[in-house]
């Protein structure tokens, strides 16, 4: 009898470790459940690298591997340079478009695309170069000139007279390889007329204007150009998710359900479809879990509850497709 009271005290305070255990594990997974940051670049609502958290609109949009933050498209997978969330944008890079380090040689590349689904847009502070066109297949002219002569056919010419192409970002201004490189600037509207440059030009390469002065505006003069592909992506606010950050209501973060899709408030201890402090509500039972809870650079100040859905955009362009393109499937930009 002492041997199996000795075996089952034994077995208690086992299993009673094990617990604790297990509970200090669930609380680990829970509290880093929504990474707030990969390679030190911020991940903040609406972008999210784990399922569950952000929006749901970005969802599997963004990957962590490692140290290194890859945006995914149709077309691939980009590593990324950074994020803003004041000037809402992911700046990419593609390891296989041309740079001023190439000179003269050139490696095949694949058109970069993206997914009309997706609440993304090619920004259109994005400028595209493209070399060594056929001057039988691409027209190659000045546009102010060309425009002056054909205003019904501007937007089909790529520019060998742009400021990009007479002054390459990152280029010795003397560099003897590029002397004899022809260069036009074209910006394609969809993914077909993109395929079709490259299929009369050897390469191409995008090119977005940096702010420098720290205000995220777009004059000119207040810019420089960096070798990159410049995405938009928009914010969505409902009246739950304003709720869910408000720090009066706990300071929740605005997460997902995985099998509905539908809006959950992440909160420290709890999951919940109000806010964290709402003591009248049932826990959630979706296949998100509860983590730390944050305010993210989508601020509610100043803003209603009560108001419905809203976003920060970004303006666009309603320029039409051109390059003999005429429909909007599978838009690149």
């Amino acid at each position: 009898m002492k041997l199996k009271m000795g075996h089952s005290k034994t077995c208690t305070t086992q299993i009673h470790a094990l617990l604790i255990l297990t509970i200090v594990t669930l609380s680990s997974s829970q509290s880093s459940l929504c990474r707030t940051s990969c390679g030190g670049i911020q991940i903040n609502y609406p972008l999210t690298i784990d399922d569950g958290c952000g929006s749901p609109y970005y969802r599997h949009i963004l990957a962590c591997t490692g140290d290194v933050l890859h945006l995914r498209t149709p077309s691939g997978r980009y590593p990324v340079k950074s994020i803003s969330y004041s000037d809402p944008h992911i700046l990419v890079s593609d390891p296989l478009m041309w740079e001023c380090k190439d000179e003269d040689r050139f490696r095949p590349t694949r058109p970069f695309s993206l997914d009309s689904s997706t609440h993304l847009s090619l920004s259109t502070q994005n400028e595209y170069l493209f070399f060594n066109c056929s001057p039988d297949k691409v027209i190659m002219e000045p546009r102010p000139m060309f425009c002056e002569r054909f205003p019904d056919r501007c937007d089909t010419t790529c520019d060998p007279a742009s400021y990009l192409c007479r002054h390459f970002p990152e280029c010795a201004p003397n560099n003897k390889a590029l002397r004899a490189l022809s260069c036009c600037s074209y910006y394609p509207k969809a993914t077909e007329s993109l395929r079709m440059m490259l299929k009369h030009c050897d390469t191409y390469t995008s090119v977005h204007w940096k702010s420098v002065g720290g205000l995220g505006t777009s004059q000119p003069y207040d810019q420089v150009p960096e070798y990159g592909v410049r995405v938009d992506f928009e914010i969505p606010l409902t009246a739950s998710c304003l709720r869910c950050q408000d720090r009066a209501k706990g300071g929740g973060t605005c997460g997902f359900d995985t099998s509905n899709q539908d809006f959950v408030c992440l909160c420290e201890e709890r999951n919940v479809t109000t806010y964290c402090k709402d003591h009248q509500v049932e826990r959630h039972g979706g296949h998100t879990k509860a983590v730390a809870g944050t305010v993210t650079v989508a601020s509610i100040a100043g803003v209603g509850i009560g108001a419905g859905v809203w976003y920060l955009k970004k303006l666009r362009a309603n320029a039409p497709v051109t390059h003999g393109v005429h429909t909007n499937e599978n838009r690149l930009f």
